[in-house]
Parts: C-alpha cells; structure tokens; sequence
C-alpha cells in the first residue's frame, strides 16, 4: 500500500513537473516573439535616422540612387562643405542656439520651480482657480499666440533678437512643466516643511534647501524636455529670428533646400546628424533622472 502511494505521490510530481517545463517554454517562447517584434520595430523606426547618416557619406550624386544603407563610395566633403556652405561657419548657428537653449533651460528652471512650489504648497485666493487656467493654458497651440506675441515683441522692439524666445521662460510660461514640478511636489511629505518651519525656516528656505534638493529628477526632466524641444523649435525662431548672424540650427538647415530643386541633400544631411549629437548626449546623461522624474510624478 505505502508502496502504491508513493508510485502515485511520483507520477503525479513528474506529471506537475512536465506541467510546469511546459508553461516556462511557452513563456519563454513567448518572451521571444515579444521581444523579436520590439527590435523589428526598433528597426524599422531608426532606419530614417540610419539613412540619414549612411547619406552623409555618401557623393552627391548616388544619394538618391543607392537607397541602401551601405555605401558604394564613401567620403566626407558633405561634413567640410555643409560647415562652410552658409554665410557663416556653422559653428556661429550651433552658438546661437545653445545661448538660447541654456536661456530657455535656466527660465523654466527658475520659473516653473517657483510657481510649482506656489501651487503645491502655498494657500492663496482662487488657487484652485488660477490652476486650473494654468492647465488650460496647455491646451492653447502655439499658432494661436504666436500672432499676439509677435505683435508684443514687435512693439517692444524685441524682433531679430533672442529675448522674445528666453525672456517668456523667465515667466513661468511653459505650463507642462509647472504641471510636472506640483505633481513631484506632492509626492514629498508635508512634516519636512513643517519640521523646518519649526526650526524658524520660511518659504524661501523650505524651497532652496529643502524641495529642490529633492526635485532633482523633475528638474532634470524639465530640463531635458526643454533642451530637445527649444534645439529643434523651428517656427517661433523662424518667426522672431530673421537676420542671417541670429540664425539659430534648425533654421540654418533649412537654407540648404532649394526651392527649384537643386538642393545640397548631402551637407545638409551631414549637419543634421551633427546637430542630433547635442540631443543624444543631453539625453544620454540626464537618462537616468528623466526615468526617475516620469515614473515618480502623478503618483498622488
């Protein structure tokens, strides 16, 4: 009988077993497939950026007639022409617009952070109010107050320069990101602020010593996005830039496209793939604090 049991208590441990090889190999074949589909479609969505930069190195003339990725010829007169090709060298329209760039990055640092700190932590008539028009303000596109703010700029004398694109990030204009900083703001305890006010700590205090301190990763994110979205802005710095020494990158590129059709396809896209260095690098070391910034914001 003992004997029988166990014969019994065996199969059905060998049964469970087979059971359970099978459910991992489906999960891991699974897995797989899952994971085979993601690097397709990696694929697929980097091969523009891999054409791009196998074209810079590629003759004029076999651009267009060698789609692949590969090149027949290779050389590197696209880099040393498209540097010099403009009125200036390149390196004046990579200038411009890394001044403002760090302008705009700095602003809504400054700006947004204050605000944030307002909303999140101070009391103040209509606060529910004046927040919900600053969500609001999201919602408006960007064609529409472009025409107003022209118009503002054009009477204080600010067109052809860069303050019409620094000085509003100084006034806590990008709402998204002010969003951002009051949703990480709530996310910190409430006795920090009030331990400090024990202490004798006030406002400005709590802020610079304390919820900054602790903001990094939402300041890291704000800055991210605000870099890569002020380096490839082409409209607001096409509209308020005109004279050739204020031109920043992405409005230089465009001079390279011929509205007759002879245009130097080659230049431009090997100064495009260097105007994409500063975006990766950016990104690349602030990569671990944007994941951070993402994950931990709208969690209350």
């Amino acid at each position: 009988m003992t004997s029988n049991a166990a014969v019994k208590r065996a199969q059905r441990a060998k049964t469970n077993d087979t059971v359970f090889g099978r459910v991992l190999h489906a999960l891991a074949g699974k897995k797989l497939l899952t994971h085979a589909l993601l690097i397709g479609f990696g694929l697929v969505m980097l091969y523009p950026l891999l054409w791009m930069v196998s074209s810079s190195f590629k003759p004029q003339e076999i651009i267009f007639r060698e789609p692949g990725l590969i090149p027949s010829d290779v050389t590197t007169e696209n880099y040393t022409n498209g540097w010099d090709a403009l009125q200036y060298p390149f390196s004046h329209y990579f200038m411009n617009s890394a001044i403002i760039t760090a302008g705009s990055i700095v602003g809504n640092l400054v700006a947004c952070s204050l605000a944030a700190y307002a909303f999140a932590r101070l009391e103040f008539p209509l606060k529910r109010f004046w927040f919900a028009l600053m969500l609001g303000s999201i919602m408006l596109p960007l064609h529409v107050t472009l025409v107003p703010q022209y118009i503002l700029f054009s009477e204080m004398d600010w067109i052809n320069t860069f303050y019409p694109l620094i000085v509003p990030k100084f006034l806590a204009t990008d709402a998204f990101f002010i969003f951002l900083m009051v949703q990480f703001i709530r996310t910190l305890p409430r006795e920090l602020d009030e331990a400090a006010v024990i202490d004798g700590a006030g406002h400005w205090r709590i802020f610079s010593r304390i919820i900054m301190p602790l903001c990094t990763p939402a300041l890291a994110t704000t800055a991210i996005f605000t870099f890569i979205w002020t380096w490839n802005d082409f409209l607001s710095q096409l509209i308020f830039l005109t004279s050739p020494d204020k031109l920043t990158v992405p409005v230089a590129l465009r001079n390279f496209l011929d509205s007759s059709g002879d245009s130097s396809w080659g230049p431009m896209f090997a100064i495009s793939v260097l105007s994409l260095g500063p975006i990766f690098g950016f990104f690349l070391a602030g990569q671990r604090y944007l994941v951070r910034g993402i994950a931990t914001t709208g969690m209350r």
